[in-house]
């Protein structure tokens, strides 16, 4: 009996599985072994991925096929409305892809690469500083005086408040604590320019945007979220009567802001904590592009509804060129599409570990390549055979600056794009590297909006 059982041992259970193999195999359908090439993105829904043998059967049957088909028949569904624009199809560009592109390069190219990176970001990164804010109004979140049923972890508190704190510092949001002159809304009090939305990309569970409505108030708030979250804040917003609230499940690439009938023509906050990679630009896409012109920067104006903006940057090693907002920018630069991703490959350096107080002993991680650079144009490689070698003999602190240094100059093309666009901007880092590594905060108003 034992010869017809799968030969796929379970170690939690001590022993064989107990299903029948396949006749084919000696292991049965659950457990037969299968490469990585035979698994392929869902076609309904890429976030996860299925067997290609078994490709047309869960075409039928996905989980997410009912969601699919409903959310088309919306009017703001528009399939890739906010994926920007790219000559020829272009697939999605995985992290082993990305790492082999830099494992190919010669130590000269490599090297290279990284000189360039230093001089980009010499020249372009100079305006980014510390901006870490606990305003007066968000008291009543960081002294655990809201509801305690709310989760409460300090170092999520904290990078909310920054967020609130810096958009008040910049001129977005107004609190009413000590202020005679404030609104009920907390928002910017001129008749023109009075904000009655908050839209939260990326919401998650929505509770940047519930501190929002505790500390500041507002008339309506739009969460926008592609996945289901349990214990949402949306129970929660719900309470306040003067709040209406909508959360739209659906992928920001596909979202036509346009089309949302009841935020047509209502001024509105755009906000987003953690905004994963490519949905950054996705986000400031479906923000600021649909009065551009095709083809030209230039005639772009900013959505005159939309008065100010705030995103927490973060996995910039997710990103793609077919995505990225500001890619005259790295043209420009001199940054070729293969240069770029292998950028957003170095930036998983920086979060990789806890690196803590060691980053600020180290100015320059190009030192020790400039060595290994002559060394090459010499004939003289040392112990130094190939890309590979290269990466594995930086030290972890030099890795992680490179990478640091790769997310500023991503995130400040980013910056210039909104700049473009006729928005006011800055970059900061919101919080201490030390509650979270990914600390860089875009913001942008309304030139109006002071």
């Amino acid at each position: 009996m034992e010869e017809n059982r799968c030969k796929f041992w379970l170690p939690k259970k001590n022993r064989f599985c107990a299903n029948s193999p396949l006749n084919d195999s000696q292991f049965c359908g659950n457990h037969k072994p299968r490469s990585i090439e035979q698994w392929i993105p869902c076609p309904i829904d890429p976030s996860h991925s299925v067997l290609k043998e078994n490709l047309e059967s869960h075409v039928k049957r996905c989980p997410l096929l009912k969601q699919a088909q409903s959310l088309s028949l919306q009017p703001f569904y528009q399939k890739g409305i906010n994926a920007g624009k790219e000559e020829e199809e272009e697939d999605y560009v995985s992290s082993e892809m990305k790492k082999n592109v830099v494992y190919s390069m010669t130590v000269t190219q490599f090297c290279k690469l990284i000189n360039k990176i230093e001089s980009v970001h010499a020249s372009t990164c100079k305006d980014i500083w510390e901006s870490y804010k606990v305003p007066e109004a968000c008291n009543m979140w960081i002294k655990r005086e809201v509801d305690r049923k709310l989760p409460f972890q300090e170092k999520h508190v904290a990078q909310q408040a920054s967020i609130l704190g810096n958009l008040e510092d910049f001129g977005v949001i107004k609190s009413s604590v000590g202020s005679k002159e404030a609104d009920s809304q907390g928002f910017c009090s001129d008749d023109s320019n009075f904000v009655h939305a908050v839209i939260e990309f990326g919401a998650g569970r929505g509770y940047l945007t519930q501190m929002l409505a505790d500390c500041y108030g507002f008339d309506r708030v739009f969460l926008v979220e592609r996945k289901s979250y349990k214990l949402k804040a949306d129970r929660s917003l719900r309470q306040k009567e003067s709040l209406i609230l909508e959360r739209l499940r659906i992928d920001i690439e596909d979202l036509n802001l346009n089309a949302v009938e009841s935020l047509r023509g209502i001024p509105y906050l755009a906000i987003g904590k953690h905004l994963c990679g490519p949905a950054t630009d996705l986000t400031l896409r479906c923000c600021l592009s649909e009065q551009c012109n095709q083809g030209s920067v230039q005639d772009c104006t900013s959505n005159a509804n939309l008065k100010g903006l705030a995103i927490a940057t973060c996995c910039h090693h997710l990103c793609q060129w077919k995505h990225y907002t500001n890619r005259k920018f790295m043209s420009d630069l001199g940054i070729t599409k293969g240069q770029f991703h292998a950028m957003t490959w170095f930036t998983s350096w920086a979060v990789d570990a806890d690196h803590g107080s060691d980053l600020p002993d180290i100015t320059d991680c190009s030192l020790q390549l400039q060595s290994i650079y002559y060394s090459e144009e010499k004939q003289c490689f040392g112990d130094i055979h190939g890309v590979e070698d290269v990466v594995r003999s930086m030290k972890p602190v030099e890795r992680a600056v490179l990478g640091f240094k790769c997310k500023q100059i991503i995130d400040v093309g980013r910056m210039m794009w909104a700049k473009e666009h006729g928005l006011d901007t800055q970059l900061v880092k919101y919080v201490p590297s030390g509650i979270s590594p990914e600390n860089h905060l875009l913001l942008a108003r309304h030139a109006k909006c002071l």
